[in-house]
């Protein structure tokens, strides 16, 4: 199975998420070791007009979600039990990209180092998420 049709086959056993589509996250490339996403920051801001610290952290576990998930297969269910972001420099406009590498990927436990991007490339945000795989199902 191509690393394409393992990301469709998660997608269509786990799903998106409702979350992930109201924040407008797309996913470029996925794979249990990287995924690279983009977020608009119009729409996921707080008062201020600064991209919101939550959103950031939205992004950062939906990649590490989707990667432990195909990490850990189908048949099997995921949970993030520990995530964490420090957050570098604002963004105002435009998208930030994403990019989830694995730390670790184990038989009960996975790891992410997620790096956020503005447009201009300067780091925004750096997370780091642990998901747990439980038995199958």
């Amino acid at each position: 199975m191509s690393e394409n049709s393992d990301f469709m086959e998660v997608l269509r056993v786990r799903g998106s998420g409702a979350l992930d589509k109201k924040m407008g996250i797309e996913i470029l490339e996925a794979s249990p070791q990287k995924l690279v996403a983009t977020m608009p920051v119009e729409g996921n801001t707080q008062p201020l007009g600064l991209l919101h610290g939550g959103a950031n952290v939205v992004l950062a576990e939906s990649l590490g979600s989707i990667g432990t998930q195909l990490h850990a297969g189908p048949d099997r269910k995921i949970v993030g039990v520990d995530i964490n972001a420090t957050h570098h420099k604002s963004a105002t406009k435009g998208i930030v990209t994403a990019v989830a590498t694995a730390i670790s990927l184990g038989k009960t436990m996975c790891s992410y180092e997620v790096v956020i991007t503005n447009d201009e490339g300067a780091r925004t945000c750096t997370a780091r998420i642990t998901c747990l795989i439980l038995a199958q199902r």
